[in-house]
């Protein structure tokens, strides 16, 4: 209990009431389903399906334009209609495209579950940060942010032990109960997300006040702030989580020659990370400068990405734990950025346009995505792959210097620097 105390503050205790715990119990469940097939898509389609690897690699391509496309749409409709209606649509089209998904055994329905599933899976996740900043004052944000999103670890970590206990190449039909067990959980977050339809209604005080409400993406795009925060976190994040995610796999299995099999210890080490110091990391930034702690995490970013480079140099078993402890650094960064990141992009956002806030924030996971693999392949492509970690690295590093840059256009309140609230 004394543990408990030193980690979670009194004030974030007394402002975790009922909704604020339903909600986080949905992102627990959510993310338990999205564990269960993270990683199973090409596999999916072309070790199950037998289609082949570019038409595999080509519809997930495909599927990525499809979500960034539609992402500025969600965030509009998150403003017309409140959180509550878009996520409870986004969860019920997800559950029926995953059934859909379950049963493609042709090309024409593989392409219409994958669009599906690209333009309704991704967008619960405007909403769902929207209607945090509704659940919590302003002053605990950045802490249920960032408890947010140690449980969204958690709750993948945990759906990824099940798909392992359930999936098997030899049993295609295990794959279509996997998905279906992921609609299931899919359900099941979206009745818990209905219990907090008290919260979750359009802004309509706005109404009445015809500058307000002739406002939308015009505004947002002439917000600079917004604006500069997204070019720093898109930087960022092709230094990072967009990188790593395209070609940390492939470079540990063809440049460093380790078996395939040891990229699941490594990522051990990351999501385990991410559970056991993100209250820690919560207590240590709290009242401190958003910009500087983006800026910090950008540092561990670049760190890993040298630790990635000079693995090349050791010998296998010193590698694989050399590739442990950049994974423990990298998982840090990721613990410092989750919680200043969206706490940022809410504190500057006019409630009437919230929504549409928390979608530009999201395009940066999209366009680093789609980004960030292009960089890689050019790299891999031309036999460069061993000068790859080094310039990711000075790609983060260059997200870092842009955070700073923000810094002088935010407020003190905006930017988080206040006298700190943890006991």
């Amino acid at each position: 209990m004394n543990l408990i105390q030193a980690l979670v503050p009194a004030d974030f205790r007394r402002a975790t009431d009922a909704p604020l715990r339903r909600f986080y119990t949905c992102t627990f469940m959510a993310c338990v389903g999205m564990g269960l097939t993270l990683s199973l898509y090409v596999v999916y389609l072309h070790n199950v399906r037998g289609f082949s690897t570019n038409f595999s690699t080509l519809l997930l391509g495909a599927s990525a334009v499809a979500g960034l496309a539609s992402s500025p749409l969600w965030g509009s409709l998150t403003d017309h209609l409140g959180p509550m209606r878009v996520a409870l649509t986004a969860y019920s089209f997800d559950a029926v495209a995953l059934v859909v998904w379950a049963y493609a055994h042709t090309k024409s329905v593989a392409i219409f579950a994958a669009i599906l599933l690209a333009i309704f899976g991704g967008a619960g996740w405007g909403p769902s940060s929207t209607m945090l900043s509704r659940l919590v004052h302003e002053d605990q944000r950045q802490r249920a942010f960032g408890f947010n999103f140690m449980l969204v670890n958690l709750g993948i970590g945990f759906g990824g032990l099940v798909s392992a206990s359930i999936v098997d190449l030899h049993h295609p039909e295990s794959f279509t109960v996997l998905y279906l067990i992921n609609a299931g959980v899919t359900l099941v977050a979206a009745g818990l997300f209905w219990t907090l339809r008290a919260h979750g209604g359009p802004i309509t005080e706005h109404h009445e006040d015809p500058v307000k409400s002739a406002e939308g993406w015009r505004e947002v795009i002439h917000d600079r702030r917004l604006v500069q925060f997204v070019l720093a976190s898109l930087v960022l994040m092709i230094g990072g989580y967009g990188s790593q995610e395209a070609g940390f796999s492939l470079f540990v299995v063809n440049n460093l020659k380790l078996p395939v099999h040891v990229i699941g210890i490594i990522f051990f080490f990351n999501t385990s990370t991410i559970v056991l110091a993100q209250l820690w990391v919560l207590n240590k930034i709290d009242g401190r400068s958003r910009t500087r702690v983006m800026a910090t995490a950008a540092g561990l970013w670049c760190i890993f990405w040298i630790i990635l480079d000079v693995t090349l140099t050791l010998p296998a078993v010193l590698a694989v734990a050399s590739l442990c402890v950049a994974m423990v650094v990298f998982a840090i960064g990721e613990t410092m950025l989750s919680p200043v990141g969206p706490a940022l992009v809410n504190e500057i956002a006019p409630e009437h346009l919230r929504g549409r806030y928390n979608a530009a924030q999201g395009l940066t996971w999209g366009l680093s995505g789609s980004i960030a693999p292009a960089i890689t392949a050019l790299y891999f492509d031309n036999h460069l792959g061993n000068w790859w970690p080094l310039s990711t690295g000075l790609t983060a590093l260059c997200g870092g210097m842009l955070m700073l840059n923000l810094r002088r256009h935010l407020s003190d309140s905006e930017d988080g620097r206040r006298v700190a609230t943890s006991a």
